[in-house]
């Protein structure tokens, strides 16, 4: 008769739950307090609101450069977001929509605001679903 339930296999199933755990988490897709928008449905609630949505970049100024940005937004880039926290504040009452290039930092963003008690959107994918999808697309010039 076959043992099932050996340490191995027990500390096996504990070792892959952890690790789907910790994937699920860091995609945003349990445990959050923010709400992930597929590309299209971001690009219609800006056209729909635009005057009540704030869209915030993470990103750094390179990718910018290098990829361009979706019009309107605001570069903070994820790891100054704590110390410029201050320029969100007259926001408080607005919809946040927060992108990065495929959609990692932007979780632990919209995390980090929602948090503070900010209305969260996060952009599933980043710029470069977006960009997939065809939605516009500002390039800024070098200086």
């Amino acid at each position: 008769m076959r043992k099932y339930f050996t340490v191995s296999n027990i500390l096996t199933f504990f070792l892959f739950a952890g690790l789907a755990f910790f994937f699920l988490y860091q995609k945003g897709f349990i445990l959050t307090n923010f709400e992930n928008l597929s590309p299209e449905k971001a690009y219609n609630l800006l056209q729909k609101e635009k005057d009540g949505i704030v869209l915030i970049d993470v990103r750094t100024p390179e990718e910018v450069l290098s990829d361009g940005k979706i019009p309107d937004s605001i570069l903070i880039p994820l790891d100054q977001l704590g110390s410029k926290i201050d320029m969100l504040k007259p926001f408080k009452n607005k919809k946040i929509l927060v992108y990065c290039r495929s959609g990692n930092r932007s979780v632990s963003a919209s995390r980090f605001l929602s948090s503070l008690g900010f209305k969260v959107y996060n952009i599933r994918g980043g710029i470069n679903e977006w960009k997939e999808k065809g939605f516009p697309i500002e390039k800024e010039e070098k200086k």
